[in-house]
C-alpha cells in the first residue's frame, strides 16, 4: 500500500452504510474504513467509531483527530443538517450535498418547486400549512352522487352533488335530527343509476368516503422514508391528513403538506453521482416499498432491491438523464446551491414519459446494496472524482451479472418491534458462493460469563440485506432466497416476491 493510502469514515449505521464500506474497504488505496456508529456488520468488516450520525461536531473532530482522508455520508439527515458544511469549513473532504442543496430532499415543497421553475416532468400538486384546507381540498374530489331522502320527514330533498364534500352536507342535512319528523328517516345515494339506501348518517358518510380517488399525500419533511400516504380514498386521504398535520406523527416535518395526483405507470429509481458539473449515471435499480407480497400494506423504508432494471433501457437513461438529472443539477447551481453528491430520482414512467416522485441526495436504501456488489470500479475513485470536480475522467465499469437484495425484517416492522433477538447461520449464509448479508439493524451483544464472547443480535426494524449475484435475475433471486432461508431469528420474515415481477403500477 502505497504511501497516498487514505483512512476513511462512512457515517451511518444502515444497510447502506454497510454496504460502502465493504465496498471501500476494497480499495487498494485505503489502509482503514470507520464506520460511525456502524453496526455489527460493521464491526465484523471494518472499525464502528462510537459517535451518534447526527453528532457533527463529535464526527468532525475524530476525522481531523484521525488524519480521514474522504468522510462518506451515508443517511440524509445529516446532509439536511449541513454536515458536509461543517467539515469545509474545517478543510475537511466529504461526500455530499451542502445543506442548501440537500434540502431538496428535506423539503418535498422546494423539490416541487424547483421542478416546476426547471420544467422537470412530476405530478401536479397543491400545498397546504393548515389541516383544514387539506381536507376541504381532499373533499373536492368529484363523485358525481345524487343524495336524497326515504321516509317520513318534511325533508324530502333531492340534492345533486359534484363533490364528496357537498355530498357529506346533503347527509347532514337529510339526517339532522332537529328536521326530523318521525322514525325511519333514510339516506338513499343515486351514483349512476346504481341506488343504496341507508339507514344511519354514519353508514351513508361511510360510503362516500369510500368512494375511489388516486392521492397522494406527503409530509414535507424527513419522515424516515414514511411520511409518504398513497390513497386509494377519500377516508385513508383524511387519516393521512390527521397523522401529519393533526396528530404530528412526524413532528416538524408535518409543518406542510403536499397532495398529488397520483401517477399511474411503472415505477423505477435512478441514481447518479455528479459534480456539480459532470453526472455519471449508475446501473439501473428498483426496490419494493410496500411491506407485503402482491405490493400490499404500508410503505417502508424499502423490503428489497434488484439491478438491472430490464425496463430502464439506454434510451430511456438518456431521456432521464436529459430531462431530469441534467436540469435538477442545473437548477440547483442556478439557485447558488451547488450539488455534489448522489442525486436519487425516484421515477414513475408513464404514458407521458418519466415523471419524478421524489429526489433524494444520497445513495438510496436498499439499492445501493445491489448496485454496490455489481460495481467493479474502485468506489474510492469515483467518490473522490466527486468531491475534486474531476469525474469527467470518471468511467464506471460493472458486473454484467445481476443483483437481488432481500430485505430480513423484525416480526412487527414497519410498525412496533422487539429487539435483542439473537441471530443464527449468519456465517453460513455469507460463505454462499456470490452472497454478501449486509447489517441494517443489528447490534454485538455481550454475553456474560468468563469468555464474554459477543453475538448478533436484531437492533432494528430492516435487521438484515441479503445480496446475491447470479448469471441471470432469476438465478441472483433464488441464491437471495436460499441464503436468507438459512438465517435464523424469532419473528424473522421478508417479503416472498422481491424480484419476481416489477412492483404494481400507482404511487
Amino acid at each position: 500500500m502505497g504511501a497516498g493510502a487514505l483512512k476513511v469514515l462512512v457515517i451511518g449505521k444502515g444497510g447502506r452504510e454497510h454496504a460502502l464500506c465493504w465496498k471501500l474497504k476494497q480499495s487498494p488505496r485505503v489502509s482503514a474504513v470507520y464506520c460511525a456508529p456502524g453496526n455489527a456488520g460493521t464491526a465484523l468488516d471494518v472499525q464502528n467509531v462510537v459517535i451518534d450520525q447526527s453528532d457533527i461536531r463529535g464526527l468532525t473532530q475524530f476525522a481531523r483527530r484521525e488524519g480521514i482522508g474522504l468522510t462518506v455520508v451515508g443517511p440524509e439527515e445529516p446532509l439536511v443538517k449541513g454536515i458536509v458544511d461543517a467539515f469545509q469549513r474545517e478543510g475537511l473532504r466529504i461526500f455530499g450535498p451542502r445543506r442548501e442543496a440537500a434540502e431538496l430532499e428535506g423539503s418535498k415543497v422546494f423539490a416541487k418547486e424547483l421542478m416546476r421553475q426547471a420544467g422537470i416532468p412530476t405530478a401536479d400538486c397543491r400545498i397546504f400549512v393548515s389541516a383544514p384546507d387539506a381536507e376541504h381540498y381532499a373533499l373536492s374530489r368529484e363523485v358525481s352522487l345524487t343524495v336524497r331522502s326515504r321516509g317520513r320527514s318534511s325533508v324530502r330533498n333531492t340534492l345533486h352533488c359534484r363533490t364528496a364534500g357537498e355530498a357529506l352536507e346533503a347527509i347532514d342535512r337529510i339526517m339532522d335530527p332537529r328536521e326530523m319528523q318521525a322514525p325511519g328517516v333514510q339516506v338513499e345515494i343515486d351514483e349512476r343509476g346504481r341506488r343504496r339506501t341507508f339507514a344511519s348518517a354514519a353508514e351513508a358518510r361511510d360510503f362516500v368516503l369510500g368512494r375511489p380517488v388516486g392521492l397522494v399525500l406527503k409530509a414535507d419533511g424527513l419522515a424516515a422514508g414514511k411520511g409518504v400516504f398513497v390513497c386509494n380514498n377519500l377516508r385513508q386521504a383524511l387519516d393521512a391528513i390527521d397523522q401529519i398535520m393533526i396528530r404530528r406523527v412526524f413532528g416538524q416535518a408535518g409543518d406542510r403538506i403536499i397532495i398529488e395526483e397520483r401517477l399511474d405507470g411503472q415505477e423505477t429509481s435512478v441514481l447518479a453521482i455528479t459534480d456539480g458539473r459532470t453526472i455519471v449515471p449508475l446501473e439501473s435499480c428498483q426496490d419494493h416499498k410496500r411491506a407485503f407480497d402482491h405490493d400490499e400494506g404500508p410503505n417502508t423504508g424499502g423490503m428489497g432491491a434488484f439491478s438491472p432494471n430490464p425496463i430502464i433501457t439506454p434510451a430511456l437513461m438518456e431521456q432521464v438523464e436529459r430531462e431530469i438529472l441534467v436540469p435538477a443539477v442545473h437548477a440547483l447551481k442556478r439557485a447558488r446551491r451547488p450539488f455534489r453528491g448522489v442525486l436519487y430520482a425516484g421515477l414513475m414512467l408513464t404514458n407521458q414519459g418519466p415523471k419524478v416522485l421524489e429526489f433524494n441526495v444520497r445513495f438510496g436504501d436498499p439499492e445501493t446494496q445491489a448496485i454496490l456488489m455489481r460495481m467493479r470500479s474502485d468506489l474510492l475513485d469515483v467518490l473522490e472524482a466527486a468531491v475534486d470536480e474531476r469525474l469527467d475522467r470518471v468511467a464506471i465499469q460493472w458486473d454484467h451479472r445481476p443483483a437481488v437484495t432481500v430485505v430480513m425484517a423484525a416480526e412487527g416492522y414497519p410498525g412496533h418491534y422487539e429487539r435483542e433477538r439473537p441471530i443464527q447461520n449468519l456465517e453460513a449464509a455469507d460463505r454462499m458462493p456470490d452472497v454478501k448479508v449486509f447489517h441494517a439493524g443489528t447490534t454485538l451483544r455481550v454475553e456474560p460469563g468468563p469468555g464474554r464472547e459477543s453475538r448478533v443480535v436484531t437492533d432494528g426494524g430492516r435487521v438484515l440485506n441479503v445480496t446475491a449475484l447470479g448469471d441471470t435475475l432469476e438465478d441472483a433471486r433464488a441464491r437471495a432466497y436460499e441464503a436468507a432461508a438459512a438465517i435464523k431469528f424469532p419473528g424473522a420474515w421478508y417479503r416472498r416476491d422481491i424480484a419476481g415481477r416489477p412492483p404494481r403500477a400507482g404511487h
